[in-house]
């Protein structure tokens, strides 16, 4: 089930102080909003993510986030004009998601907990937001005088990410007209069913000055990653054969590689970048050629799974990077196909991904068209403890 997200922070924010808009202020070392981007890109379970920036920003958004995979859309006039911006730009793909999160760029401490949350609500819910429930008395009034008394039994207050199904959200915005509070709002006067689910007291969206002093302590303990960097390196023979595999994809050739896989040998050296990047061995450990229940096994087994334990470890594959070593087949033709299997595979953006070939100048047992090779890096982030 795919999830993409949209950031929105277009708005001018300056009630916040510092004389410019609050989500460029920086916090904890960085900006604002590079934390939020980063409490939703960390997340193996999101895909994509547009971030929504005032059109007169959009420079500054790309030297500070040009690099990080982010899709960078100019906002419009309004707050609603600028989510219908992000979910327009999400829509332009062939491959749409099937859910979409909206977030807040202003809230900077968005633990992985509340948007897990999120995320579960959406498998069986159309819509689903978390919240704090009110537990100050509320009175109406002005400063100075109290005009009456609101119940807060049933209040409560409404946090982001706001989590809907992709299709019906994007729709429930082209139909609208009049400005709303939030995308909840939004989804309520299509006639969606929102779900609550637990928020936190955390997760603050910066407006006055003294918020930046309130979230600061919450970020102080993960401003620092914990970056891993793993190699990989696999060689195949040739044998009798009509194809190979390389990076997930089927190429013509006169000849076959041989293993007790499927021999991908670009597949292979990347699943074990990721493994010596976490420090957890390599393939031969994890599937023993030894084990007959491998035996011609497609090799994106070994990759899903390493991809997996890296979750599991608490770290995010930013990018890797394949190079493969062989006079022919032809590489080029097929490298588009290739990101876009490990694309696929490992759930990363293309742009996370690089596969090129070289030869080896008619040197070596690669020269002499024998087998090929390949080297690969991945690099990993995690946050510190």
């Amino acid at each position: 089930m795919t999830t993409d997200a949209v950031i929105v922070a277009a708005g001018r924010g300056i009630r916040a102080g510092g004389g410019i808009p609050k989500q460029w202020r920086m916090l904890a070392g960085r900006p604002v909003l590079t934390h939020a981007f980063e409490a939703l890109a960390n997340l193996a379970e999101i895909r994509r993510i547009a971030i929504v920036v005032h059109k007169d920003d959009m420079q500054q958004a790309t030297e500070i986030l040009g690099h990080s995979g982010a899709l960078l859309v100019a906002g419009g006039a309004n707050r609603d004009d600028s989510v219908r911006a992000g979910l327009a730009a999400l829509a332009a793909y062939d491959d749409r998601p099937k859910n979409v999160l909206i977030h807040d760029g202003a809230r900077p401490n968005l633990r992985p907990e509340v948007t897990r949350r999120v995320l579960a609500a959406l498998e069986t819910a159309a819509a689903a937001a978390p919240a704090i429930p009110v537990s100050d008395a509320l009175w109406k009034g002005e400063f100075g005088h109290v005009r009456g008394v609101v119940p807060r039994n049933a209040l409560f207050r409404a946090q982001t990410p706001q989590g809907f199904h992709f299709e019906a959200i994007y729709a429930a915005h082209q139909e609208q007209d009049t400005p709303a509070a939030d995308d909840v709002e939004v989804a309520r006067r299509a006639g969606m069913d929102v779900v609550i689910v637990e928020g936190d007291e955390a997760n603050i969206k910066i407006t006055r000055p003294e918020d930046f002093a309130l979230v600061a302590p919450f970020l102080k303990a993960t401003v620092d990653m914990d970056i891993r960097t793993g190699n990989g390196y696999d060689v195949h023979r040739f044998g009798e054969g009509d194809h190979v595999w390389l990076c997930g994809v089927k190429v013509p050739h006169i000849k076959s590689l041989i293993g007790h896989s499927d021999a991908d040998v670009g597949m292979h050296a990347i699943t074990d970048a990721i493994y010596g990047a976490l420090g957890k061995g390599d393939i031969g450990q994890h599937f023993p050629p030894s084990d007959p229940q491998w035996k011609g096994a497609e090799s994106h087994i070994f990759l899903r799974h390493a991809c997996a334990l890296a979750t599991e470890m608490g770290y995010r594959i930013s990018n890797v990077d394949c190079t493969l070593v062989c006079e022919q087949p032809k590489i080029g033709p097929h490298q588009a196909a290739m990101r876009g299997a490990l694309a696929e595979i490992m759930q990363l953006d293309e742009s996370r991904i690089g596969v090129k070939a070289t030869t080896s100048e008619k040197l070596g047992f690669t020269g002499r068209e024998e087998g090929i090779a390949a080297l690969a890096t991945a690099t990993l982030i995690g946050k510190s403890e």
